[in-house]
């Protein structure tokens, strides 16, 4: 398969929360993080912002930390899975190299030093020295050694003080850091030894750094813990080692206490307090010294050090010259929500943060991820002092559960289980076009299950709950797309609300001029219609972060009950006019479809569909709105014709009990004639065709994995065949045609395991519209957490 049948145009992932998530490489501007079980590669300078670009699939469960090695081509991935994996660069991407399998139990931290050596520690309590091995181009176990019986380590930093001596700082789960030195002679570790116990910290210590000052013979290691400080230590060796503390007569504070130890070479070193930076609120998540601080011989270096904490800040701190205070330079981030913090059950701001420099301009760019999967990107003028919010990347934390593109096929929406509905469209300027995240129309309280639209601006969503929720979008959503993307989604934005936010305390966006005074939580946050309009209104590029969760939700119009149990799927009408939905049930009873009928205020139909024995997975109403579909879990398919659209009266067609042999998990109409596909845990995906009021099976087929998701191009027929995809268990993506007048399934495609997610394909949905005219556009939603868009050249079905 050649690179112009499929292309991948955008993949949006959400980072982890972890404080290893994330790592620049310098030599090649890249920057590689955590996405679920994934390593994702993105390029931060690219001129044509189109975020994350490849993933690397090797990690069974969540990865909880990424270095690259300096001055090499390789990089490290540590995860969850107990696995320490080892990729080596080539060209753009990464491939495996090697599998690290020492740790019994989740790794929880790296540190890097050299292009020949590393450390790892994990929650089996284990910290190891792994050793590149030039006889046999591997990493190796060099030394594993434990701190303490119930210690965990969360974080490490190693620092080179002379030729082939070493230093490892540990913290973790006690109030202490533990330093320990050894030598490497050759690919051996020798003389490792617990060398000092800095106390000081009052909680866990959760990052550490080490930084070399001018002269060789000097460090600063900078700690965060979670009691919101963050300790300097200064490291001397041999003659600069102030020994008047051994004065019996003199008494020994905390701020000049020293810790001496010696080193396997014979020289003699000390650790001693220097400094305590106060002024987070929250738990210190991530450390960053200036980026001219990691070349010793660099010119200008800065003597600053970034900050990131659980209460989303990130501030820049340097030392004042007269009087030796650290003080805050920079300050970046948000301000803290009143009352939130990892005290009272908040799940953190910001996780790790990363510091480097464009080398062809000098602008500092600052990075920081957090809760909602994103990186919020700072950029600054040449001199690095000044700092403005720029565009980063985003995407969901958790399964990606539904996805479907708009009434027209311009952009696409997706629900995840990190409880967002969020809204992708295509940035077009200067001739070139990249996707991204316009809009988070709902946030919620429950998991997100299912979406549809009910007009192009009017769409129904359910979450986790009993109830279906009806939301409508905004003027200035609208605006924002027509004006970057191109996309007209109404040609009268009179009706529609200026904008919407969320009260406190509630689960309901509001229209802005629903909200009662009562709602707001602060009156200097207040924003009036106008002025959050104007916001979306002046942007030049997509919304950021923060734009996104403040100014682009959409009002909640109605809510819709009936259902006994959580929503488990949802569809429209093609005119809009029905809602159909499902909900999980393990009895007859509740395995029913309810109906609502938009067209009379989103009144229930009192007639109930039943048949079914088990929750109904997938719902979806035939092109010309005459049949609706149902799939279940109790290997049935349901077919029932729309009698009255007004009264919404149904007739069943068929109940078919023999449809497959295991669970059905989807079903698509053909965009001709009445046919219709399902797919199946038994592997088989199956056409189906209606006449005279009967169901007919007509093709089927057999693949070697169970089918989880089919969608089928509702844009037309291709030379009278349909196009098919269907999305597997292992996340392969394979496409078919089907030819009407002769049935049968013809295999056209597989997508190449390099592009495909690495979970679950738990959606997939095909736009009406063709891109750049004769490409495909497929959205996918997968259990790894990515939404994927691809493009399929046309010619591969003619």
């Amino acid at each position: 398969m050649t690179t112009s049948e499929v292309t991948q145009e955008a993949v949006f992932i959400g980072a982890n929360k972890q404080n290893y998530v994330s790592d620049y490489n310098p030599n090649n501007n890249v920057i590689a993080f955590g996405a679920a079980n994934t390593v994702a590669l993105w390029k931060p300078l690219d001129s044509n912002h189109n975020g994350v670009y490849y993933t690397l699939k090797e990690h069974s469960q969540e990865v909880t930390g990424v270095k690259f090695l300096p001055n090499s081509l390789y990089l490290i991935s540590i995860g969850e899975d107990h696995v320490v994996n080892v990729w080596k660069q080539n060209g753009s991407i990464y491939e495996h190299s090697q599998s690290l399998n020492e740790h019994s139990h989740s790794v929880t931290c790296i540190a890097v030093i050299n292009e020949k050596l590393f450390v790892t520690g994990g929650a089996d309590h284990q910290i190891i020295i792994w050793v590149y091995d030039n006889s046999t181009n591997e990493f190796k176990l060099g030394e594993k050694f434990q701190v303490k019986e119930n210690f965990y380590p969360l974080t490490l930093a190693i620092q080179d003080i002379e030729k082939d001596n070493y230093l490892i700082a540990i913290g973790g789960t006690t109030n202490n850091i533990y330093i320990y030195n050894f030598e490497l002679k050759g690919y051996q570790v020798l003389s490792l030894r617990k060398s000092a116990e800095l106390t000081g910290h009052e909680d866990w210590i959760k990052c550490l750094e080490f930084v070399t000052e001018e002269t060789h013979k000097n460090y600063i290691l900078a700690s965060g813990a979670q009691d919101r400080y963050v300790r300097l230590w200064r490291l001397k060796l041999n003659e600069l080692i102030d020994d008047s503390d051994e004065d019996p007569t003199k008494l020994v504070l905390l701020s000049n206490k020293q810790y001496k130890f010696d080193l396997a070479s014979g020289s003699r070193a000390a650790f001693s307090f220097e400094a305590l930076i106060m002024g987070h609120d929250d738990w210190i998540s991530g450390l960053q010294w200036h980026p001219s601080c990691k070349d010793p011989l660099a010119k200008d270096r800065k003597f600053q050090l970034l900050t990131c904490t659980a209460d989303t800040a990130l501030m820049i701190w340097e030392m004042d010259s007269d009087s030796g205070i650290w003080v805050c330079v920079n300050r970046l981030g948000e301000m803290s929500v009143k009352g939130a913090s990892t005290a009272t059950g908040a799940s953190g701001g910001f996780w790790s943060c990363l510091w480097f420099i464009d080398p062809s301009t000098q602008e500092h760019y600052v990075l920081a991820s957090g809760k909602t999967g994103s990186f919020r990107v700072y950029k600054s003028d040449a001199d690095g002092k000044s700092f403005a919010s720029t565009l980063g990347i985003t995407g969901a934390v958790r399964d990606i559960t539904d996805i479907k593109w708009s009434v027209d096929g311009d952009y696409f929406v997706a629900t995840s289980l990190d409880q967002t509905t969020r809204l992708y469209a295509p940035w077009k300027k200067n001739n070139s076009e990249s996707w991204h995240e316009f809009a988070r129309p709902q946030i919620h309280g429950y998991d997100m299950i299912c979406y549809d639209n009910i007009t192009p601006t009017k769409f129904v969503s359910g979450g986790d709950e009993k109830i279906l929720r009806v939301f409508e979008m905004t003027k200035s959503i609208s605006k924002l797309l027509e004006g970057l993307c191109g996309i007209k989604v109404l040609d009268d934005e009179s009706e529609l609300p200026v904008t919407a936010s969320l009260p406190v305390l509630g689960l309901s966006n509001k229209a802005e001029n629903q909200i009662e005074q009562g709602d707001q939580q602060d009156e200097d946050e207040e924003k009036t219609p106008e002025a959050a309009d104007d916001v979306l209104a002046s942007l030049e590029q997509p919304p950021v972060e923060e734009y996104l969760q403040r100014h682009t939700l959409f009002p909640e119009l109605e809510k819709l009950y009936g259902h006994g149990y959580e929503i488990s799927c949802c569809s429209t009408s093609p005119n809009g006019k029905l809602i159909a939905a499902a909900c999980k049930s393990n009895t007859a009873k509740h395995a029913v479809i309810r109906i609502f009928n938009v067209s009379k205020d989103y009144q229930q139909s009192p007639q109930v569909l039943l048949g079914h024995n088990l929750t109904i997975s997938s719902l979806e109403f035939s092109p010309d709105g005459q049949y609706l579909l149902a799939v279940s879990r109790d290997r049935q398919f349901s077919l029932w014709e729309v009698v009255d659209e007004d009264t919404a009266e149904f007739k069943l067609v068929e109940l078919n009990p023999k449809a497959h042999s295991r669970i059905l998990w989807d079903c698509s109409w053909l965009p001709a004639d009445n046919f219709f596909t399902t797919v199946s845990r038994d592997k088989q995906i199956k056409l189906w065709k209606v006449a005279d009021d009967k169901v007919q099976l007509v093709a089927s087929t057999k693949l070697s994995e169970p089918i989880t998701s089919v969608s089928v191009y509702k844009g037309g027929l291709i030379n009278n065949h349909a196009v098919v995809a269907v999305g597997l268990e292992d996340g392969g993506i394979e496409i078919f045609t089907v030819n009407l007048a002769n049935p049968e399934f013809k295999h056209v495609l597989s997508f190449e395991k390099e592009i495909t997610p690495s979970g679950r394909i738990e959606k997939l949905s095909f736009s009406s519209k063709r891109h750049n005219k004769n490409r495909f556009l497929l959205g996918v939603g997968s259990k790894d957490t990515s939404a994927r868009l691809y493009s399929i050249d046309q010619t591969l079905f003619v």
